[in-house]
C-alpha cells in the first residue's frame, strides 16, 4: 500500500523537544517533496514546513523559524521534523504530505503549496501535545 507512516508524537513540556519521522510505505521519497502541515483545535490547517526531494531547499513558517528543523535521509526514506523550544501554541496534530512535483524555487528559498489537495500523499496524523 503506498502510504506515508508517521511517528513521534507525545507530551512535552513547554521548551522541550520531539522529533517526528514521516516513512514512506510503498514507494520511494527521492522524487517528492516533502511537507509538514499542524491542525490545532479549532483551527484550520496550516503548513509548518517543507524540504526539497534533494533536502538542498528548506522552508518554514514564521511562527517556527529558528525552532524546527525540517530534514530527510532518502536512503532511508524517511523525512523528519525536529521541534525544538516547543510552545503551547504548537500543540497540534501534525501531518506530513508528499508531494510529486518539485518546490518553486525563488531567489529567497523554496515555496511549497498552501492547498492540501495539490499533495499526493498525507500520514495519519500525529499529537504533538505542550504542555506543563
Amino acid at each position: 500500500q503506498l502510504q506515508l507512516v508517521e511517528s513521534g508524537g507525545g507530551l512535552v513540556q513547554p521548551g522541550g523537544s520531539l522529533r517526528l519521522s514521516c516513512a514512506a510505505s510503498g514507494f520511494t521519497l527521492d522524487y517528492y517533496t516533502i511537507a509538514w502541515f499542524r491542525q490545532a483545535p479549532g483551527k484550520e490547517r496550516e503548513g509548518v514546513s517543507c524540504i526539497g526531494s534533494s533536502g538542498g531547499g528548506t522552508n518554514y513558517a514564521d511562527s517556527v523559524k529558528g525552532r524546527f528543523l525540517v530534514s530527510r535521509d532518502n536512503a532511508k526514506n524517511t523525512a523528519f521534523l525536529q521541534m525544538d523550544s516547543l510552545k503551547s501554541e504548537d500543540t497540534a496534530v501534525y501531518y506530513c504530505a508528499a508531494l510529486r512535483r518539485p518546490p518553486i524555487q525563488t531567489r529567497f528559498g523554496i515555496v511549497c503549496p498552501a492547498n492540501r489537495y495539490e499533495y499526493d500523499y498525507w500520514g495519519q496524523g500525529a499529537q504533538v501535545t505542550v504542555s506543563s
